[in-house]
């Protein structure tokens, strides 16, 4: 039985070619801080687009796939949840400078 360690976890699931043309290669292309930040939010706002239109869809009768609307509606859920988590450490790393005496 093979003994799982993080790293071997997270090497075997995730490898960095299954993210070529994704947000890290942006994050490569010297973007600013706030560039890379108002592109991410813009992502975010694009999922909830979408996932409102997924929903509406299905309302209205247009759709009847009730997987690829959920999908939707999860994917904008956990990109707003990781938004707001980016914000708060952002948040709580600026309380942090401003408390540092000089």
């Amino acid at each position: 039985m093979k003994k799982w360690t993080k790293s071997t976890d997270i090497e075997g699931a995730i490898s960095l070619q299954d993210f070529e043309g994704s947000q890290l290669t942006r994050a490569d292309s010297k973007m600013s801080f706030s560039e890379l930040l108002a592109d991410q939010i813009m992502d975010v706002n694009n999922l909830q687009k979408e996932a409102d239109t997924a929903v509406q869809k299905l309302v209205s009768g247009k759709s009847q796939n009730i997987h690829e609307t959920m999908l939707a509606v999860e994917k904008a859920e956990i990109a707003f949840k990781t938004m707001n988590q980016v914000r708060n450490k952002v948040i709580d790393a600026y309380k942090e400078v401003m408390r540092m005496q000089i």
